[in-house]
């Protein structure tokens, strides 16, 4: 096809997620025809620094051979079996090995899906059927919190507390999904805002423990929480507060449920990090995007051996687990992951990680000097820049001031690509990059705020 006809096609018929009709139907899509290493191309052969790692996922790059030779050599021998009743494959039983070596605590037992979305969903339908099966049955409300991302199929798009992507969509499941506070150590909630790091991680816990009471403890199954809020505006939490949750939550027979589908394989530099880094071990953790880098979808809950003690019985005679998808366990899928493990092992990339993200996150703090960055944050390969217009009152700019859009534009054009959300942009590079491609992105991003700002 040629460049004007995969741009008009795309146009025509495809719907992007999140997309901006009020200039899509005039500007269409970008074109990026290929990728290789920490850059991708578009369809005029200009090279950008993919400095979101595709979204969140790439983390051991583009066009890695192994990869794609493990992903071959899967199709040519089986790319695909069904993976109903007591039918298995070898990469699946082999990862579900793995992952449950990687998960922490007991969590030993994998439920494969095609994505985070739809392992968060069902870890969800898991946790009512377990209170189901051990004769709780009033235990189905949801606690998730304000600004959390856990994904877009009907249900999780409702847990999800960035609420502005709600509007005129219905929200299913009101009566038993609520949220409270984020951890938003520069936009605190009220009553927090003087408060140290310790208190303001108590305050928080507090709020959930209240929550709880409020909805009644017996009514109440799990909280979701990612480890640091990507989407949301890669929000950092005050020290002590996953501990402190995670305590609340085990008082109450609240199961917590650690979305890592962002944080997972290497991009804070940990396999897992609930409990290498927050001290935590909770009863599912849920696996997407790093798990094979983004080469084949793929998603995983894991949840620990208690819940499956309970749902790992017929739950009547002749009854049987009554949930799965068409492509659950996908042989392909799960090679790839193997192979993406594999490759992150030896090349040391958590490493990579924890070596360079103490300098990439001291390099970027010299953003703070610039005019309109109220925040610089993050951890590992994570990372928010918060524009605001009014540093001293931390006012937000308009909506239609597009500022971080504008941004994101003007790191385009000199060959870079970051996330703008909102009045944020978001950086989360491969794991692969060098402590020359962080430093440059970091300058990149820098001009192009400097760039933008003289216009406002």
């Amino acid at each position: 096809m040629s460049k004007k006809s995969v741009w008009q096609s795309d146009k025509d018929h495809v719907i992007h997620p999140y997309t901006d009709f009020s200039s899509f139907h005039e500007e269409g899509s970008q074109v990026i025809s290929r990728a290789q290493g920490n850059y991708v191309y578009d369809d005029a052969g200009n090279r950008y620094l993919d400095g979101i790692a595709g979204l969140w996922c790439a983390n051991v790059g583009h066009g890695n051979k192994e990869i794609a030779d493990a992903i071959h050599q899967q199709i040519l021998t089986m790319q695909y079996y069904n993976p109903f009743g007591h039918t298995t494959n070898e990469p699946a039983s082999k990862l579900a090995e793995k992952l449950a070596e990687l998960a922490p605590g007991d969590l030993n037992h994998v439920y494969y899906t095609t994505g985070g979305s739809c392992a968060n969903d069902s870890a969800i339908r898991m946790i009512h059927y377990y209170n189901n099966l051990r004769g709780k049955p009033n235990k189905k409300k949801i606690i998730s919190r304000n600004n959390g991302y856990h994904g877009s199929t009907y249900l999780t798009a409702n847990l999800t507390g960035i609420h502005g992507t709600k509007f005129s969509f219905d929200r299913i499941a009101e009566d038993w999904v609520s949220h409270v506070s984020a951890p938003n150590m520069y936009r605190r909630p009220v009553g927090a805002e003087g408060l140290s790091e310790s208190d303001y991680a108590t305050f928080l816990a507090n709020e959930l423990e209240n929550h709880i009471l409020n909805l009644g403890a017996d009514n109440v199954a799990a909280f979701i929480a990612e480890p640091v809020m990507g989407a949301g505006g890669v929000l950092v939490a005050p020290d002590g507060y996953h501990k402190k949750v995670a305590d609340v939550c085990q008082k109450y027979d609240v199961l917590f449920v650690a979305d890592e589908v962002v944080t997972a394989f290497g991009r804070l530099g940990e396999w897992a990090v609930s409990e290498t880094l927050y001290d935590y071990v909770p009863d599912i953790t849920i696996f997407a995007k790093g798990i094979n880098s983004g080469y084949v979808p793929l998603g995983a809950a894991i949840i620990s051996s208690r819940i499956y003690d309970v749902i790992g019985k017929p739950q009547c005679e002749h009854g049987v687990f009554s949930m799965g998808f068409t492509y659950t366990a996908h042989a392909t899928a799960c090679a790839a992951a193997l192979k993406n493990i594999e490759i992150i092992e030896r090349e040391q990339l958590l490493e990579n990680v924890r070596e360079l993200s103490p300098l990439f996150h001291a390099y970027a703090a010299s953003l703070n000097a610039l005019e309109y960055v109220g925040d610089v944050r993050g951890r590992g390969f994570m990372m928010g820049i918060e524009m605001v217009k009014d540093k001293e009152s931390k006012e937000s700019f308009p909506p239609d001031a597009q500022i971080a859009h504008k941004i994101y534009q003007a790191c385009l054009k000199r060959g870079a690509i970051v996330r703008p959300i909102g009045d944020i942009i978001v950086l989360s590079p491969p794991l692969t990059f060098s402590k020359e491609e962080l430093t440059s992105l970091i300058d990149t991003v820098k001009v192009s705020i400097e760039e933008v700002s003289t216009a406002l």
